[in-house]
C-alpha cells in the first residue's frame, strides 16, 4: 500500500510542471523575454518600434528579435536605425545566446557597460553611430567567438585595450570617428583574420606597428586623420592582400617606401597631408591593380615617374601641394586609357601645356593650376570631348584662348585667371551650354564681352576683373538666369547697364566699380532682391527721376549717405540697412516727397534724426534701429499719418515718448526698445487702435501701465519688460484678447495681485510677469490659457496652491515665491506614510508564481478527496450487494441504511478522521464490532472504535 502516496506524489508533481510549463512557455525564451522587457524599459522609443514588445505576443515574434531554429533561445537583436535613446541597459548582456547585436545609427548615449563581456556567443557587435562616450572596456576582449567590431562613430576617448589581441576570430574592426588617442597597440598584429581595419579620425600617435605585417588577409587599412608620426614600415609591404591603404593627414615623415610596390592587390593609395619626402618611387608601376592614388600636400620632389603604360587602371591621379619639377612624362597617358582625374596643382611644373595629355580622351578634371607652365594654349585642346573642369590658372600662359575651345561641349568649369592671356574672348564660348564658371580675371585681353556668352545659360559665375574689355554690357545679359556673381570691376565698358540686367534675379554680387559706364541705374535694379554686394564706384552715373526703388541692403558701403540721393525725387523706396555708414542723415532726403520707405537701420549712424524728414508725408515705414542716434524723440513724428512702421530701437534716445505719437491712428508696430527714454507711458498710446505690436522694453519708463492700453484691441504683442513701471497691472490688459505672441511685464516694480481677467487671453502663447513685486495667489482663472508654451511668473511674493493645469511647467517658471505650492512645486499638504511602492518585476513574477502553486496545490488536493471519496461510495454499494445476495430490496435498504448510519456515527467522533467500510475483506460479516481494516488518505492507522 505504500506505493499509493509515491504515486500520488509523482501525479502532483507532473501536473504542477505542465501548468508551470503551460503558463510559462520554454524557461530560455522565457527569460531571455524578461531581460529584453527591461532592456525596454530603460530606452527612450521616440518612434515606437518596441511596441511589438511584449507578453501578448510570442517573443520570436518581437520586432528585431531573432531567435534559434527551434526558438528556444534569442540569437539575434537588431534595433539599428530606430531613433533609440538612453544607455546600453545592462539586462542585454544576460542575453548570454546571443550571436549578433546591433544598436548602431541610434541616440544611445553613456558608456558601454563591462558586462557585454557575458556575451560569450557574440559573433556581430554593431554599436557605431551613437554618442556613447568614455573608454572601450577591457572585458570586450573576453568575447572570443567575435568577428565583426564596429563601435565607432562615437565620442569614446582612451586607449585601444590592448585585449582586443584575444579576439582572434575577428575579420572587421571598427574604431573610426572617435577621440581615441595613444598608439595603436603591436598586439594588433594577433589578429591573423582581420580583413578590414578603420581607424580613421582619431587622435592616435605613434609608429604605425610593425605587427600589423602579421595581418596577411589583411584587406583595407585606414588610419587617417591622426597624429600618427615616424616612417611608414616597411614590412607593410608585405600584406598581399590590401587593396586599400589610406593614411592620409598624419605627420609621416621619410620617403615613400618602395617595398609598397609588393602590395599587387592595391586599388587606392592615400597619403595625403603628410610629411613625406624624396622622389616618387619608380617601383609604384608595380601596382598593375591601382585605380587611385593621392600624394597631394607633402614634400614630394623630384620628375613625376608614374607611366600609363603599367598603371593601365589608374583613374585618379592627384600630386597636388609638393614641389614635382620637369614636365610631364610622354607615356603618362595612353589612347584608350581609363585616366579620369589628373590633379597636380601647386608643384614646379615647367614647359608648355603637356600635350600628352590630349591623349587621354576619357579625362574628365584637369588641374594645373598654380604651376610654371607658359606658351599658348593649343588648339587641339578640344580632344579632351569630355572635359568638364580645366583649371590652368596662375601659371604664365599667353596668346589667346583657342576658337575650338568652343567644341567641348560638357565643359563646365573653366579657369584661366592669372596669367597672361590676351586677345579677345571667342565667340565660339557661346556654344559651352554647360559652361557654370567662367573665371578670367588678372589677364590682358581686351575686345568687348561677345553678346553670345550670353547663350551660356548654365552660367553661376562670372568674373572679368581686372583686363581690358571695351564696349557695352550685352544688352542680353538678362538671359543668364542663374547669375549669381558678376565681377566686371576695372575694365574699360562704357555705355548704360542694360535694363536685362535687372532680371538676372538670383545675382548677389555685382562688381561694375572703376569703368566708364553712365546712365542711370535701371528701374528693373528693384528686381535684384538676393543682391547682396554692389560696387558702382568710378563711374559717370546720373541722378534719374524715373528710380523709384534702391535697395542696396547687406552690403559693406561705408562714409556717409550721398545727399544727391535726394535728386530722385520720384525715390518711393530707399534701402541702404546692415552696411557700415555713418555720419548723419542728410537733411535733403526731406525733398524725397514720394518717400514711403526708408530703412537706415544698423548702421552706425549718428546725431539726431533730421526735422526735414517730417515733409515725407508719404512715409509709411520709418526703420532708424539699431544706429547711434542721439537726443529726444521727436514729436513731429506724429503728423506722419500714414506711418504704419516706426523702429527707433537699439539707439541712445531719451527724453518722454511724445503725447503726439497718438495722432498716427494706422500705426501697426511701434518699437523703441533699448533706448534711455523715461517718464511714463502717455495715455495717447490708447489712441493707436491699429497697432499690433509694441515693445517699450529696456528703458527708464516709470509710473503705471496707462489703463487706456485696452483700446489697443488688435495688440498680439506687448513688451513693457526692465523698466521701472509701478502699481498693479491693469486689469483692462484682460480685454486684449488677441494677444498671442508674448505680454512681457517682467523685471518692473508692479505690485498687487494678478488680475484674474488674464485668464481670458485665451490665444496667449508666452507670459512673463518674472521680478516683480506682486503678491496673493495665483488666479485659478490662468489655468485657463491652454494655448501657453512658456510661463514665468518667478521671483515675486505669490502664495497659494498653482491651478492644476500648470504642473506642466517647469518648477524654474516659480522660483523665488516661497509660499506657492503645488505641482510641479512641493505639494501642498504634508502627506507621510502614503508613499507608494512600485514592485520590481522580479517581485510581481515571484508573486505570480506563488499564486499559481498555491492554487495547483488546492486543486489537486481536492481533485484527489472528490475522487476518493467517489471510489469508496462505489465500495459500500458493491459490498450490500454481496452481503444481502437474494434476500430482497428491504434487506438491502436496511442493511444499507444501517452502514449509511454507521459511516456518520463513525464521522461525528471528534478528532478522527472520515473512514469508509473497504469492500476487499475476505469475507463478509455481519459483526459490526469486528475489526475492519481502513483506508485513509494519507494512511494513517486510526481506532475504529
Amino acid at each position: 500500500m505504500d506505493t499509493i502516496p509515491m504515486s500520488c506524489f509523482i501525479l502532483f508533481f507532473t501536473v504542477f510542471t505542465c501548468i508551470l510549463a503551460v503558463g510559462f512557455g520554454d524557461n530560455s525564451t522565457s527569460t531571455d523575454a524578461y531581460w529584453l522587457l527591461g532592456v525596454k524599459s530603460k530606452l527612450v522609443d521616440s518612434a515606437g518600434v518596441l511596441e511589438s514588445w511584449s507578453l501578448g505576443a510570442h517573443i520570436c515574434s518581437w520586432n528585431g528579435v531573432s531567435c534559434s531554429h527551434d526558438e528556444a533561445f534569442v540569437i539575434a537583436l537588431n534595433l539599428s536605425a530606430s531613433s533609440l535613446s538612453g544607455s546600453i541597459p545592462t539586462e542585454l548582456c544576460n542575453l548570454v545566446s546571443l550571436q549578433t547585436l546591433d544598436l548602431s545609427l541610434n541616440y544611445l548615449t553613456g558608456s558601454i557597460p563591462p558586462q557585454i563581456g557575458q556575451l560569450r556567443n557574440l559573433t556581430t557587435l554593431l554599436l557605431y553611430s551613437n554618442n556613447l562616450s568614455g573608454e572601450i572596456p577591457p572585458e570586450i576582449g573576453l568575447l572570443r567567438k567575435l568577428q565583426v567590431l564596429r563601435i565607432g562613430d562615437n565620442m569614446l576617448a582612451g586607449l585601444i585595450p590592448p585585449c582586443i589581441a584575444n579576439l582572434t576570430e575577428l575579420r572587421v574592426l571598427g574604431l573610426a570617428y572617435c577621440q581615441l588617442n595613444a598608439s595603436i597597440p603591436a598586439e594588433i598584429g594577433n589578429l591573423k583574420n582581420l580583413i578590414s581595419l578603420d581607424l580613421q579620425h582619431n587622435s592616435l600617435s605613434g609608429l604605425i606597428p610593425t605587427q600589423i605585417s602579421n595581418c596577411e588577409g589583411l584587406q583595407n587599412f585606414v588610419a587617417s586623420n591622426n597624429k600618427l608620426d615616424g616612417e611608414i614600415p616597411e614590412s607593410i609591404g608585405k600584406l598581399k592582400s590590401l587593396q586599400i591603404l589610406n593614411l592620409a593627414n598624419n605627420s609621416l615623415s621619410g620617403s615613400i617606401p618602395t617595398e609598397i610596390s609588393g602590395l599587387s592587390s592595391l586599388q587606392y593609395l592615400n597619403l595625403l597631408g603628410n610629411r613625406l619626402n624624396g622622389e616618387i618611387p619608380r617601383e609604384l608601376n608595380q601596382l598593375v591593380q591601382l585605380q587611385e592614388i593621392d600624394l597631394s600636400s607633402n614634400n614630394l620632389s623630384g620628375s613625376i615617374n608614374l607611366l600609363n603604360i603599367h598603371l593601365q587602371n589608374l583613374q585618379v591621379v592627384a600630386f597636388t601641394d609638393n614641389t614635382l619639377t620637369g614636365s610631364i612624362p610622354s607615356n603618362f597617358c595612353l589612347k584608350n586609357s581609363s585616366l579620369q582625374q589628373v590633379f597636380l596643382a601647386q608643384n614646379k611644373l615647367s614647359g608648355g601645356f603637356p600635350l600628352e595629355l590630349l591623349n587621354c580622351s576619357s579625362l574628365q578634371q584637369l588641374d594645373l593650376s598654380n604651376n610654371d607652365l607658359e606658351g599658348e594654349l593649343p588648339p587641339t585642346i578640344d580632344r579632351l570631348e569630355k572635359l568638364t573642369d580645366l583649371l590652368l590658372n596662375n601659371n604664365s600662359f599667353s596668346g589667346g584662348i583657342p576658337p575650338e575651345i568652343g567644341n567641348m561641349s560638357n565643359l563646365e568649369n573653366l579657369y584661366l585667371f592669372d596669367n597672361m592671356i590676351t586677345g579677345s574672348i571667342p565667340a565660339e564660348i557661346g556654344k559651352l551650354q554647360s559652361l557654370s564658371t567662367l573665371y578670367l580675371y588678372d589677364n590682358h585681353m581686351s575686345g568687348s564681352i561677345p553678346l553670345e556668352l550670353t547663350n551660356c545659360t548654365s552660367l553661376t559665375a562670372i568674373d572679368f576683373f581686372g583686363n581690358h574689355f571695351n564696349g557695352s554690357i550685352p544688352e542680353t545679359i538678362g538671359k543668364l538666369k542663374n547669375l549669381v556673381l558678376l565681377q566686371l570691376r576695372q575694365n574699360d565698358l562704357s555705355g548704360p547697364i542694360p535694363p536685362s540686367l535687372g532680371y538676372c534675379k538670383k545675382l548677389q554680387q555685382l562688381a561694375l566699380a572703376d569703368n566708364k559706364l553712365s546712365g542711370v541705374l535701371p528701374a528693373t535694379f528693384r528686381f535684384l532682391s538676393q543682391l547682396s554686394t554692389v560696387t558702382l564706384y568710378n563711374n559717370s552715373f546720373e541722378g534719374s527721376n524715373s528710380l523709384t526703388a534702391l535697395d542696396l541692403t547687406n552690403n559693406s558701403f561705408s562714409g556717409s549717405i550721398p545727399s544727391r540721393l535726394a535728386n530722385s525725387i520720384n525715390l518711393s523706396r530707399l534701402r541702404l540697412a546692415n552696411n557700415q555708414l555713418s555720419g548723419r542723415i542728410p537733411s535733403e532726403l526731406g525733398q524725397l516727397k514720394e518717400l514711403n520707405f526708408l530703412d537706415l537701420s544698423f548702421n552706425n549712424l549718428t546725431g539726431e534724426v533730421p526735422s526735414q524728414l517730417s515733409s515725407c508725408q508719404k512715409l509709411q515705414h520709418l526703420l532708424l534701429n539699431n544706429n547711434q542716434f542721439t537726443g529726444r524723440m521727436p514729436s513731429w513724428l506724429g503728423s506722419l499719418q500714414d506711418l504704419g512702421e516706426l523702429h527707433l530701437s537699439s539707439n541712445y534716445f531719451h527724453g518722454h515718448i511724445p503725447a503726439e505719437i497718438g495722432n498716427c491712428s494706422k500705426l501697426l508696430k511701434l518699437s523703441l526698445h533699448t533706448n534711455n527714454l523715461s517718464g511714463q507711458i502717455p495715455q495717447q498710446i490708447g489712441e493707436l487702435t491699429s497697432l499690433n505690436v509694441l515693445n517699450l522694453q529696456r528703458n527708464n519708463l516709470s509710473g503705471s501701465i496707462a489703463p487706456t492700453i485696452q483700446q489697443c484691441k488688435k495688440l498680439y504683442e506687448l513688451r513693457l519688460s526692465e523698466n521701472s513701471l509701478s502699481g498693479p497691472i491693469p486689469s483692462e490688459i484682460g480685454t486684449l484678447t488677441e494677444l498671442q505672441v508674448i505680454l512681457d511685464l517682467s523685471k518692473n516694480l508692479l505690485s498687487g495681485e494678478i488680475p484674474s481677467s488674464l485668464g481670458d487671453l485665451s490665444k496667449l502663447e508666452r507670459l512673463n510677469l518674472s521680478f516683480n513685486r506682486l503678491v496673493g495667489d495665483v488666479p485659478s482663472s490662468l489655468g485657463q490659457l491652454t494655448s501657453l508654451v512658456m510661463l514665468n511668473l518667478s521671483n515675486n511674493h505669490l502664495q497659494g496652491q498653482l491651478p492644476s493645469p500648470f504642473k506642466g511647467f517647469p518648477p524654474t517658471s516659480f522660483t523665488g515665491n516661497d509660499k506657492l505650492c503645488g505641482p510641479p512645486l512641493t505639494s501642498c499638504t504634508d502627506s507621510p506614510g502614503h508613499e507608494n511602492y512600485a514592485l520590481s518585476s522580479t517581485a510581481v513574477i515571484c508573486i505570480i508564481v506563488a499564486i499559481v502553486f498555491t492554487s495547483t496545490v488546492i486543486c489537486l488536493v481536492m481533485i484527489y478527496i472528490m475522487i476518493r471519496m467517489w471510489r469508496n461510495m462505489m465500495r459500500v454499494s458493491i459490498d450490500n450487494s454481496s452481503e444481502g445476495g437474494g434476500n430482497g430490496m428491504e434487506q438491502i435498504k436496511r442493511e444499507g441504511k444501517e452502514k449509511w448510519m454507521y459511516g456518520g456515527e463513525e464521522k461525528r467522533r471528534k478528532g478522527e478522521y472520515w473512514r469508509v467500510m473497504s469492500s476487499m475483506a475476505l469475507a463478509p460479516s455481519h459483526n459490526h464490532d469486528h475489526h475492519i481494516p481502513s483506508s485513509c488518505i494519507f494512511h494513517l492507522k486510526m481506532d475504529t472504535k
